[in-house]
């Protein structure tokens, strides 16, 4: 089974977003062509005059400066400070439960081969459990936690998140951490995309919270017999 790219069984494209930087460049803003901003103001030559005219009453004095104080205005208001959402500190995930489903499954550590795609859980013929890719926050710290399981299983049978589909908001998904806490996400909402157009960026990029993706095959083509889609399950800790 593949899950974003549709190649080979147990093939996966690794998360291109993690850590992805915006570099925004502002250049400054310089005089209008032909002026300078610092140069001398230009002469004017003196325009000859006739003679003046006697003045036929003397010039008014010229109104005092005042020397009061000026009122200070309010002061300017200072925005408030950011805070960002609790979040748990760094473990490692044991075990997924999603009880709505039925579903419990011990989770995996999968990183990347060689040649730069993601491991995905391998089926011995019993069927294979989910895996929480380890380049990706754990369940609970801030950030997209990442989980792929199959939707089905060798022989004909049914994968680890062959029932996500039932999956509807609100739903409950817990996992446990090797330091002995539960992080409990609730489902938001859930999408299909085809792996030839998969939104990296809204999957995998950076959150302020605590969220988690769970991230198995859809679409399949009998023709083929590949799976031409992905289907994706977004949470966010409640807990």
């Amino acid at each position: 089974m593949s899950f974003l790219n549709s190649g080979s069984r147990g093939s996966l494209r690794a998360p291109a977003a993690a850590g992805l930087l915006l570099l925004l460049a502002l250049t400054g803003c310089g005089s209008a062509p032909g002026t300078s901003a610092t140069g001398p103001s230009p002469s004017l030559s003196p325009v000859p005059s006739a003679s003046p005219a006697p003045s036929a009453s003397m010039p008014s004095p010229a109104a005092p400066i005042s020397t009061a104080p000026v009122p200070a205005g309010p002061p300017a208001p200072t925005a408030p400070p950011v805070v960002e959402p609790p979040v748990l500190p760094r473990s490692e995930p044991a075990a997924l439960d999603i009880p709505s489903i039925g579903l419990r499954t011990e989770l995996l550590s999968l990183g990347l081969r060689p040649n730069g795609s993601l491991q995905v859980p391998e089926d011995k013929g019993n069927g294979a459990p989910a895996g929480w890719y380890n380049g990706s926050p754990t369940p609970g710290e801030r950030g997209p936690a990442v989980v792929l399981g199959h939707v089905n299983a060798l022989g004909g049978h049914k994968g680890v998140f062959a029932d996500l589909r039932k999956l509807a908001p609100g739903a409950e998904v817990s996992v446990a951490r090797t330091d002995g806490s539960t992080a409990l996400f609730v489902v938001e909402r859930a999408a299909v995309y085809g792996k030839d157009n998969f939104p990296t960026l809204e999957v995998y990029g950076n959150t302020p919270e605590s969220e988690l993706r769970l991230i198995t095959c859809d679409g399949y083509d009998a023709v083929t017999g590949l799976f031409d889609d992905n289907y994706v399950v977004f949470a966010k800790l409640k807990a």
